[in-house]
Order: structure tokens, then sequence, then C-alpha cells
């Protein structure tokens, strides 16, 4: 391609931010990145925003290269064909490529009162409207957190950690991810903690009050405050566009993160679905996205045929509290293993990952493509997932190394 060439990302998430700082490393490419917001939200750290242990924000310079230009605007339309999009506050930006990186947020909980009573804490507006609503009940008051995910499992850990009466409750299994055993390590913690953990089928929310939550089974529990952390949901921008997406929303891609609609778009993070098989929600999945999805533009630019997926992930790391957290282990196909290191060494682990994160974005920022990709040597496993989705393979087979 002759001449300079312009790519848009959408999104400055984890996913956006390294996509964008690893296109600038191409001296004739021009990148825009567009986020609703000035500052880069440490989504991990929403938890800790919220009961006041960190303000889960990092500026953009600390981040972000210096070529890149950021737009802070909200896009309302993609004009595929005509390479542009629309901003909410009007006029449009043009694009040889997109890299759609939307991220991902709370999904409608389809609860009576949900809405209207209980505090998502997916966003960093929803982070900062819990707090002074925590802030605001006595320190004595029942908090009710819904879900027992990651976020559920953190937001009870480190809100227990500072005396609040905390109920967890699962609506199935806690902490649906882990290893048995890491699930144990888990409940102890939050036991020590003094979380009341209701799990189960019966521990489902099926009603929430201003001052209660409504179980299956017919129980009511006093709730001051009620966080809703279960669900999830990502921006309708994909579908709303005409572009083709999976069921929940996520942009449908083929294995180089390439929209299945449209060669110029590439997506990257949570709002992404390459072959209808997406990745797990997680800092550990968006990062090397948005630097695969920067390497297919590059690739595409230069008149290069694009890397598929070929991704490792390993872990899980969920802090409980300030003091305690578990680094629970996983295989090559992303299963939890029965080892998992807990504990303060957890707490150390999680919280140096929180801060490497940071670091590797930043030294993107300073060096592009210098973020390595550590792909699976041993190669096979994604392919024979896609392969088997295809063919209409057994699980068995579908899962095999």
């Amino acid at each position: 391609m002759n001449g300079n060439t312009e790519v848009l990302v959408i999104g400055g998430g984890y996913a956006g931010v390294m996509a964008a700082n690893r296109l600038t490393g191409r001296a004739d490419v021009s990148v825009t990145l567009i986020n609703p917001r000035a500052s880069f939200v440490h989504r991990i750290r929403l938890h800790q925003l919220a009961a006041g242990t960190d303000e889960a924000v990092v500026e953009y310079r600390e981040v972000l290269a210096e070529g890149v230009r950021l737009v802070v605007d909200t896009v309302s339309d993609i004009d595929a064909a005509g390479r542009n999009v629309a901003l909410a506050s009007g006029g449009t930006v043009d694009y040889d490529y997109l890299v759609y990186a939307v991220g991902s947020g709370s999904a409608d909980p389809g609860v009576p009162g949900a809405a209207e009573f209980a505090h998502p804490i997916a966003t960093l507006e929803d982070a900062q409207r819990l707090r002074p609503a925590l802030e605001a009940a006595p320190q004595g008051a029942a908090v009710t957190v819904v879900g027992a995910g990651p976020t559920g499992i953190e937001t009870a850990a480190e809100l227990a950690e500072q005396g609040r009466a905390v109920t967890l409750v699962c609506g199935g299994v806690l902490g649906p991810y882990l290893h048995p055993r890491g699930r144990r390590s888990v409940a102890n913690r939050l036991a020590k903690l003094g979380v009341t953990v209701l799990d189960g089928p019966a521990a489902k929310v099926v009603a929430v009050r201003r001052d209660a939550v409504r179980l299956a089974d017919g129980r009511e529990l006093a709730s001051a405050v009620t966080i809703w952390t279960a669900g999830f949901g990502v921006p309708d921008l994909a579908a709303r566009s005409g572009l083709s997406t999976d069921v929940l929303g996520r942009l449908l891609t083929d294995e180089t993160l390439t929209s299945v609609d449209d060669e110029r778009i590439v997506a990257a993070g949570d709002s992404a679905a390459p072959s209808g098989l997406p990745l797990r929600m997680s800092c550990q999945a968006a990062m090397p996205l948005g630097a695969r999805a920067a390497d297919t533009v590059l690739s595409r630019i230069g008149a290069e045929r694009p890397a598929t997926l070929n991704q490792v992930f390993g872990a899980q790391c969920i802090s409980l509290g300030r003091k305690a957290g578990i680094f629970q282990f996983a295989d090559k196909l992303d299963a939890a293993v029965w080892f998992n290191i807990d504990g303060r060494p957890g707490a150390k682990l999680k919280e140096l990952v929180c801060k490497v994160v940071v670091k590797h974005l930043a030294e993107e920022a300073h060096k592009p493509g210098g973020y390595k990709l550590h792909l699976n040597s041993r190669g096979g496993t994604r392919q024979n997932l896609v392969e088997a989705q295809r063919t209409g393979a057994p699980a068995t087979e579908r899962t095999a190394a």
C-alpha cells in the first residue's frame, strides 16, 4: 500500500491501547484512538476503587504512545462501506483499517428491581457511583454481593477486610473457573474475613428491593447496599452497524481477528469472537489479542499473510483483600489444574500482575513491537477447537491436546 495508512482504534482499554501502541512501530501509519474517557481505566482494580483502596485510573500519557492521536468521544456508528465512523458529538472520522476493541460491561440482569436498586461495578462510572453509596452506609450495614466470579469474590473480600458485613450470593458455585482445591482455599479465606457465602441453585437472586434481596428459595436478605457483578455484555455498536456478531454482540472474526464481513476491520479484547470461540474475559487475553490485531493490520499493510491465534493462557489470579489472594494455574486449554499459590504469596502475585499490566502497555508505547506473544510451541490446540466446531466433533476430541 502506498502513502500514509490511517488506522482507527475504537476503545482505549487493555486491548485497544496495546493495539494502538504496537501500530506506531511503522512510520507510514497514523493511529487514532477513540475512547469515551480521557484517562485509562485499570479495570482489574475497580473493586478497589469502590472500596477506596485505589483510584483504578492511569493517565494516558503513562501508557499511550506519543504518536497516537487520542479523541475523547464515543463512536455511534461504523460505516464499513464508506470506511468511516460517526461520533456521538457529531462529525466523522475516516480510516483505512479499524481495530474494534470496545470492551465489555454488565448485561441487563433481567431481575426485578436490579436495575433500580443494585449497583453494577463493570465500568469506571459504576465504581465511582458505588463508592459514595458504600461510604454513606453505616459500617455494620448489610452488603450483598451478587455473583461469585472473580469480580464478585474480589469485591466481597475487599469490603469484608474493611469490616463490612458482606454476604456473597453465588447463584451457583463459588468461583466456577477454579479447581476444587483452589475453591476451598478461596472459601476458607472468605470465611476468615467473615463473608457469608450462599451457593447452590437456591442461592439465586430473583428480586432486588431498596433494602433487601429475595432468593429463589424464598429467603429474604437485608441489604443496605447490593452490588451486582453477575453477567457479561458488550456494546451493541457492531450489531447496530450491520456487522456480523455472535449472540452476545461480539464481533465475529476469523482466526486472524479479521471481521468475517470486511478485511479492513479487526477485533480485539472482550468484544471479539474469533471463529465464534471467544477467549475468556481477562486482561491476560485482551493484551495479546490487541497485539495480534495490530500485527494483522500491519501484515495486511505490508501485503503479508496475517498469523492466526496460537496464544497460551495459563492462570487466573484473584485478590482476597490486600493480605491474601490466589493464583490459580491452568492447562493450555485454560482449564484450572490442582496447583495454586494462595495466601500472602497469592496476594503479592496478584499485585505484581496489576503492576505488570500497566508496565507492559507503557513499554509497548516506548518500544512498539516489544511485547512478546507467548505462543503455544506445541501448536494445534486452538486449531483443533476451531476444526472440531466446524466438523461437529465430540467434546472429547474438541478438547484433545
